[in-house]
């Protein structure tokens, strides 16, 4: 069994120092100078601010998600053998979908090689293309389940059921913030995903580690983030906290385990200091109209250029779901709405890998796109594609990766991983150790074990890091 990496935050003679602390320097210092002390001690004593296990190649993560989960031969996994074979159904595609299909399904998109690299790349992300040499192409990652909401746990959580903490929630455990005054973890979507807050959910975990949803959909401030503008004048608002940081601390000296409690604390703490940072980081009003331009509009261009923003600011880790509940679950009229989704992502994903690399953060940041599964070769309802867990493609850039290459290989129809696969363990792996983490090391004791994100598997594909 490993080691924890660090005194377990719900251990309760840690929970007593912190508490006794807590209660000096209310007395002692009062006011929001005590505040800042304290959160330094919580930060110490949780292990917020661990030391990494070696030298991190990334310091922050934006994730990009399409929910629903798109098909690899629309955009960076051409497969001639579609065409060739098309309506019919070779024994290579015999597989068990969640629902029933008929013959394959040809793409309709022309591919041509993009950038120095000559990386393939379909005619729906033509300024996409123009980034190919920074991007590191994955197509050989399969996962378990092919229903959504497993498959959703097992991308975010590490496991298909809805109980462990999401990646966020460990990278955020492992490192914590590099602003005190935003969350560490933020999700961007302009609705709700299936299995919704499960998917960001710290689990057993203290409760500040847990990801901050927010809903783009509308960036008027009143809107975005609700309730952030204080109702009251700053001095008696001031006074009000004060109070109750008396009474939660009076309640907590009388329990024994009091690490949910103190989650909430900090969450209320960093709310309060939200009021003005926050306000500031999701003005998309102060980017200069060449920048907004440049990531064009709607809602997944405006969740883009906020992910920079949050990344300029040190928040670890920013999910940018592309839309509400499923919106690339295509089980019908696949080909039209391939085109819509594309043109819309094609701009604002240029757009950020230009944007990063322009302000010297595309280094540090390690980029992630993809959704929970692929979609099938074979036909559904004649226009529609299933869902396929077997083999799908993702691509990764910045933050240590190898740009301009392409790792692991599908079968020659897109439906299977044939070569290199990359089980969802071992993405996580990889992800991590691009943090800096050891992924069998960064554990957690719950319930009599050390749970990790990976929980008994996974390993590190160093082949995709430069």
């Amino acid at each position: 069994m490993s080691e924890p990496l660090a005194p377990e935050p719900n251990n309760s003679s840690t929970i007593s120092d912190v508490l006794s602390r807590r209660h000096w320097l209310g007395r002692v210092g009062g006011g929001l100078g005590s505040l800042a002390a304290v959160n330094l001690l919580l930060r110490d004593s949780a292990g917020r601010e661990l030391p990494t296990h070696h030298r991190p190649r990334a310091k922050r993560i934006i994730q990009l998600f399409m929910n629903g989960g798109p098909f690899g031969p629309d955009f960076f996994d051409p497969k001639p053998a579609l065409e060739k074979y098309a309506g019919q159904r070779p024994m290579e595609v015999q597989l068990r979908t969640e629902r029933p299909t008929a013959g394959l399904l040809p793409s309709p998109f022309k591919f041509s090689p993009a950038g120095q690299c000559g990386l393939p790349i379909s005619e729906l992300l033509p300024r996409f293309a123009q980034q190919m040499d920074d991007v590191c192409v994955l197509n050989s990652v399969h996962t378990d389940n092919p229903n959504h909401g497993p498959a959703l746990h097992l991308m975010n959580n590490g496991i298909t059921l809805p109980t462990r903490p999401s990646l966020g929630s460990w990278l955020l455990y492992g490192l914590g913030s590099e602003n005190e005054s935003l969350p560490g973890y933020i999700v961007l979507c302009p609705g709700r995903p299936v299995r919704f807050a499960t998917l960001w959910s710290s689990a057993f975990l203290p409760a500040e580690f847990q990801g901050t949803y927010v809903n783009h959909s509308d960036l008027s401030p009143d809107k975005l983030i609700p309730n952030l503008r204080p109702a009251r004048e700053a001095g008696l608002q001031e006074r009000q906290l004060e109070l109750w940081r008396e009474l939660n601390q009076a309640h907590a000296d009388t329990r024994s385990d009091a690490g949910e409690l103190l989650g909430r604390i900090q969450a209320m703490e960093t709310a309060f200091r939200m009021q003005t940072v926050a306000a500031e980081a999701f003005d998309l009003a102060t980017e200069p109209q060449s920048i907004r331009e440049e990531y064009g509009e709607g809602h997944f261009a405006n969740g883009c250029l906020l992910a920079r923003r949050l990344a300029e600011r040190g928040v670890r880790y920013t999910q940018v779901y592309y839309g509400n509940g499923q919106p690339w679950d295509t089980h019908g009229d696949h080909h039209n709405l391939v085109r819509k989704l594309a043109t819309d992502i094609d701009q604002p994903m240029a757009a950020l890998l230009n944007d990063l690399r322009r302000r010297g953060l595309l280094d540090e940041t390690l980029v992630i796109w993809g959704g929970e599964f692929g979609r099938t070769p074979t036909s559904e309802n004649g226009n529609g594609r299933d869902h396929n867990h077997y083999g799908f493609t993702m691509w990764m850039a910045g933050g240590g990766v190898r740009g301009g290459m392409s790792y692991g290989e599908s079968d020659e129809f897109g439906f299977r991983a044939a070569h290199n696969p990359i089980h969802i363990h071992d993405l996580h792996a990889t992800i991590l150790h691009l943090m800096g983490f050891d992924h069998t090391r960064l554990t957690y004791r719950h319930a009599g074990r050390d749970f990790r994100l990976t929980d008994v598997h996974g390993h590190v594909v160093n082949d995709v890091m430069a």
